[in-house]
């Protein structure tokens, strides 16, 4: 079953999808500005998971992680980073 998350402020998934467009970018990943969400494809096939436009309920839990938690972790990595950046600055 597949879930539709939706953000808390609307409107906000242009600026999240060019936000992992441009991590993805910085990790080494191609990406299409146009289309942000494609990279889960790539990054999918450098770590071997079977991942196919469409239905995926072949996937193991762990696999949908991993690819998950790659796109998420660069991220979320990204965020502390500005966040530091930003404090370090008001000092």
């Amino acid at each position: 079953m597949a879930r539709r998350r939706k953000l808390v402020v609307p409107g906000a998934e242009e600026g999240v999808s060019a936000f992992k467009a441009e991590v993805m970018s910085k990790e080494g990943y191609s990406v299409n500005p146009a289309r942000p969400d494609d990279v889960k494809y790539e990054v999918a096939e450098e770590l071997g998971v079977p991942l196919q436009r469409g239905r995926n309920g072949q996937l193991t839990t762990e696999e949908a992680g991993q690819v998950g938690g790659t796109i998420g972790g660069a991220m979320v990595r990204e965020m502390i980073r500005l966040a530091q950046e930003k404090l370090a600055k008001r000092e």
